[in-house]
């Protein structure tokens, strides 16, 4: 399992490429037509990285039911979910000789499910050893892009997801690094005092890169958002918040 980063093919590491190099078989989760441009950049570093006579075998993703996150019935959902993944990617396994690679965006340590799906391979009663190679997040990706450092002198950051941003609000004395928002949930809190940095298509040719006081620039980065988002057809964006200090 092989960390790419969150979309420059730069940002693949020297162990990336070393790891890379030594598959034989790439496996790929489709992520949808919408998410083309992702697949050509994974194809581009392939094509730069990759021994020839590479194999690269599509995973079909199972459909998934859309529920709330957080309801009663959205853990199930995702539970059923990630085992007819685990189901798909072991028949994949089971036809393919040699040496696997699955390329993660960003690393796969952080919001992201492909770990899980591995063990539950695992469980399945498939036997092999892996190996995960870490890449470079959304998160080191946003703090390089506004040149800023995550948490202050100190001070701890707390990573979450839009859901619990609008139920937990901005946790005293911490940064707060919000993933996984649909909803643009800061603008369901309270702006008095907050800062945010927020950015989109991180590393790749249309980053984009909004930051200022949130009452101020809330309403332009959700503009903003849904511009990119109907251009595209999907967007994949990630902020910071962080108090003012006191003047």
């Amino acid at each position: 399992m092989i960390g790419i980063g969150a979309g420059n093919p730069h940002q693949v590491t020297m162990q990336a490429i070393e790891a890379i190099r030594r598959a034989d078989t790439f496996f790929v989760i489709g992520k949808g037509e919408a998410k083309q441009e992702l697949e050509r950049v994974r194809a581009a570093i392939l094509t730069e990285f990759a021994a020839p006579g590479h194999a690269v075998v599509q995973v079909e993703d199972p459909p998934r039911e859309r529920v709330v996150e957080g309801s009663d019935e959205y853990r199930a959902v995702v539970e059923d979910w990630h085992e007819r993944r685990a189901a798909r990617l072991a028949e994949a396994f089971d036809r393919t000789d040699g040496t696997g690679a699955i390329l993660v965006w960003g690393d796969p340590a952080l919001y992201d499910s492909t770990l899980r799906m591995i063990g539950r391979v695992l469980d399945r009663g498939a036997r092999f050893d892996y190996e995960v190679i870490p890449g470079v997040t959304s998160a080191q990706a946003l703090a390089a892009a506004h040149r800023i450092v995550l948490h202050e002198i100190g001070e701890p950051v707390h990573i979450t997801t839009g859901r619990r941003l609008r139920t937990e609000g901005v946790r005293p004395g911490e940064s707060t690094l919000v993933m996984l928002d649909g909803e643009c949930s800061f603008t369901q809190i309270d702006p008095d005092d907050l800062h945010i940095w927020w950015g989109a298509y991180l590393g790749m040719p249309d980053q984009t890169l909004i930051a200022g006081p949130l009452r101020e620039v809330r309403d332009r980065i959700v503009e903003c958002r849904e511009t990119l988002r109907r251009a595209k057809g999907w967007v994949f964006d990630i902020y910071l918040l962080r108090k003012t200090p006191a003047a």
